[in-house]
């Protein structure tokens, strides 16, 4: 017998964090600084920042933007200003509430101009009142429309509304979301989400509905991004076909989950989607059934990657997992490691997988300095498991059926880096350690 909510794979709601609808760092242009003559005589001076004015505001309320400007009047010399006002203009477009920001700095005119006075002037376009979206996503053998609303800065302090709506030839999902910022400070953040979605699972013979609500607490501390969040899931669990396993008919019907969960993050990568250097640490911890819900558990996560520069341009990278479904080993069918019955996978209790990744150049390098560099060469090796485990046996009893009947995996392949939010990988893989019915 397994767990519901700790087997399958979980149905996440739609992908609607505020922080994702801002302006990423890697998007912002070099800012635009107009020089006068005089100001060359100030480069090496000291300067005072008199005035700093922000033009093109409507509904944006002005006390939101103190606090991202202030460090301007701080400067000291003009370099100083040019590169505050820079990190001004970034955390102004990372608010996600301006289409377009400019910067202009002058010398300071008028009566109580000073002499080594500067004046700097935000050019801001806000973002329509709303905006809308609609496109078609293609994948695991299933196509879907997707239609989008957006409200940014619905009250004027970069709070962001999004509603989304999926149907799809599989299933069927939609889902609200509210999120605010702290004035002065983005990161620290509340989100409240409510969603439904629906999704098939052929290799389980498993349809399943999950409508919940989730509130959710951002906020820093040290180098670290914290979060907490309760969450509320109503699920209804069906069978696909008359020939569903037993185990799968058992599990079937519905269930209430209240749960508590909380993660931190620390991310030096210079990419989330194709890093040359840096690291990612991510913990994860969830607990269901002491804030109502008929679902109990205690579930633990962490990821762990590295990655590292070498000779010729290449990168190496290495990643150890701890999850709850076979979701990172190539080669192998999607959740098809692991117990089964009767053909339909179970998915299991306990679960490692890890890979080392070698990342070259194109051979010759065709198109350097251009579109070639969006290509790397891709080498490969992969391993984990995935099984129950008898709690009352012990934490060595655990990690050695862990290490028993290990897939691995091992090949290469051509990625390609689309923008910042995706990559696209083609890859020759051979899998080995297979175990019967993978």
């Amino acid at each position: 017998m397994f767990s519901s909510y700790f087997v399958l794979q979980s149905l996440d709601p739609l992908p609607m964090q505020g922080p994702e609808l801002g302006v990423q760092p890697d998007d912002i242009e070099a800012p635009g600084i107009e020089h006068e003559p005089k100001q060359e005589v100030l480069e090496n001076k000291d300067v005072v920042v008199q005035r700093v004015h922000i033009d093109g505001l409507g509904r944006t309320k002005e006390d939101l933007l103190t606090y991202e400007i202030s460090e301007v009047f701080r400067a000291k010399n003009l370099i100083d200003v040019m590169r505050k006002s820079h990190e001004a203009r970034r955390k102004l477009l990372r608010l996600g509430i301006f289409r377009k920001v400019e910067v202009v700095i002058d010398t300071s005119r008028g009566e109580d101009a000073l002499p080594n006075g500067l004046d700097v002037t935000f050019e801001v376009t806000e973002l329509r009142r709303m905006t809308g979206s609609y496109n078609t996503m293609v994948g695991n053998n299933e196509g879907s429309m997707v239609l989008g609303l957006k409200l940014p800065n619905v009250l004027g302090r970069a709070e962001k509304m999004t509603f989304q709506f999926s149907y799809g030839t599989k299933e069927t999902s939609y889902g609200l979301s509210f999120f605010k910022p702290q004035p002065g400070n983005f990161e620290r953040n509340i989100s409240l989400n409510v969603y439904k979605v629906t999704g098939q699972f052929p290799w389980s013979s498993l349809r399943e509905t999950d409508r919940g609500i989730s509130g959710e607490l951002s906020f820093p501390v040290w180098n670290t991004n914290q979060t907490l969040k309760w969450e509320g899931v109503w699920r209804e669990l069906g069978c696909l076909a008359r020939t569903a396993s037993f185990a799968v008919r058992e599990e079937s019907g519905h269930s209430l989950k209240s749960s508590l969960s909380h993660s931190m993050v620390i991310d030096t990568r210079n990419s989330s989607i194709l890093p040359r250097k840096g690291g990612l640490l991510k913990i994860h911890q969830e607990l269901a059934g002491y804030t109502g819900g008929d679902a109990s558990f205690l579930k633990e996560d962490f990821e762990i990657q590295l990655n590292k520069t070498l000779f010729w341009d290449s990168v190496l990278s290495a990643s150890l997992f701890y999850l709850g479904g076979p979701t990172s080993i190539r080669g192998f069918s999607m959740y098809s490691l692991g117990p089964q019955s009767e053909g339909d996978y179970l998915g299991g209790e306990g679960y490692w997988a890890g890979g080392l990744h070698l990342y070259t150049p194109l051979p010759f390098r065709p198109g350097k300095g251009g579109f070639g560099d969006l290509f790397r060469t891709h080498f490969f090796l992969n391993a984990g498991n995935l099984c129950n485990l008898n709690y009352g046996e012990g934490p060595k009893a655990h990690l050695k059926k862990l290490a028993e009947c290990i897939r691995w995996s091992y090949g290469l392949g051509i990625v390609l880096r689309l923008g910042n939010i995706a990559r696209l990988e083609l890859n020759y893989c051979i899998p080995m350690g297979v175990q019967s019915g993978d």
